[in-house]
Formats: C-alpha cells, structure tokens, sequence
C-alpha cells in the first residue's frame, strides 16, 4: 500500500500541525527553521494545504479521503463538520484516542492483525466506522501481549480521552458515548476551505 515515507516532524512542520497530534511528543525540527517561509498563499494552495494536513493526521489516501468527501457531502449539516466527523469516527483514530496505541499508524497496524472486536465481533478494517454505543475491546486472545498487558493494572498510563468516548483506566474496553462534534478536533483547520476545493 502506498503511503508517506517522509519524516513526521519535517512534514508536521510543513503543514503547521504539533507533531503531538500524531501521538509523537518528542519529535521536533529546527532545521532551517527560517527557509520556505511565504510572504502569501494562493487560494489554492492554503486549500490544498488544509486537505493534505488532514489526509497526513489520519493516515488515508486520496482515494479513501475523496470517498469520505462524498459521504460528507451527502449527509445533511455542515460537509467540513461531517467530514471531520468521519476521519474521528474511523476505527483505527478510536484506537489511538482510547489510548490503545501510541501513533495512529501503530493503530491502523493493530486493527489490520485483528486485535480489537466491535460489540463482540472482530473487525481488521482500520476505516471502519463506529456509532455512538458501539464497544470496543481488545481480543481476548490478544490481551497477554507485552503491547496491550503494559495499558492494565497500577502503572497502566493515564490517557486524556475525548469527550466523546469513555474507558475505565486500567481497562482493555472503550466505549463510544457519543459521535464526536466539531469542538471535540484537537488541532487547528479550516475545513470549509477543503470543501471549497473539492467544490470546483
């Protein structure tokens, strides 16, 4: 599957996101901190800017993130908010929010080898959509892994969740209390503009 091999820091820099949305604290850049700097962006390119910062945090393809545009676009409300709503709503952006793993790109990896069952069956799409209500777990037969062990018991890390979701600390279970809202994006975009250039 094709993807971006470009290192995190240097593209979250580029798109002007923290790399802590991605799940990298650490990470960081100051190589020619000063260089690339543009006085002003054409419209076109503060459009495309927005819509690859948000393919880059969610980790989709043109193709699969057009197919989310559609979607959107055919829901009723406000298609950036829906959006939006989608890429949040993508099993694999659960994962990492319920703190199951690490990076996103580490969650979609999990989903993928079928570690984690929605309301008690499993699922290994990473786009997968889940509803308000819907549970999710991680297999029982996953759960003696040294990566999943070390989120339960005393010393399991605290993890701030979304308002949107809900998981008892120490816990392998999550659940989606509500569908995340347009309050509940951590960082900054301007989605109109995303919908202004598929609009053309």
């Amino acid at each position: 599957m094709a993807k971006n091999t470009q290192p995190i820091a240097k593209r979250c820099k580029a798109l002007g996101i923290s790399p802590a949305v991605m799940g990298y604290a650490k990470k960081n850049t100051t190589r020619n901190s000063n260089g690339n700097v543009r006085k002003k962006q054409s419209e076109y390119a503060s459009q495309l800017k927005e819509k690859q910062k948000v393919k880059f945090i969610y980790g989709v393809l043109e193709k699969q993130f057009h197919n989310a545009y559609l979607k959107a676009e055919s829901r009723p409300g406000k298609t950036g908010e829906n959006l939006l709503q989608i890429m949040e709503c993508r099993l694999d952006n659960v994962v990492f929010r319920l703190g199951f793993a690490q990076t996103r790109r580490d969650a979609r990896q999990l989903v993928s080898h079928a570690h984690f069952t929605v309301n008690g069956k499993k699922v290994n799409i990473p786009s997968y959509q889940v509803k308000a209500g819907d549970v999710i777990e991680v297999r029982e037969s996953s759960r003696s892994s040294a990566k999943f062990a070390k989120l339960t018991g005393a010393e399991a890390p605290v993890v701030a969740l979304p308002a949107w979701l809900n998981r008892e600390t120490g816990s392998l279970k999550g659940v989606v209390a509500k569908l995340p809202e347009r309050s509940d994006i951590d960082y900054e975009v301007a989605e109109h503009l995303i919908v202004e250039l598929y609009s053309k």
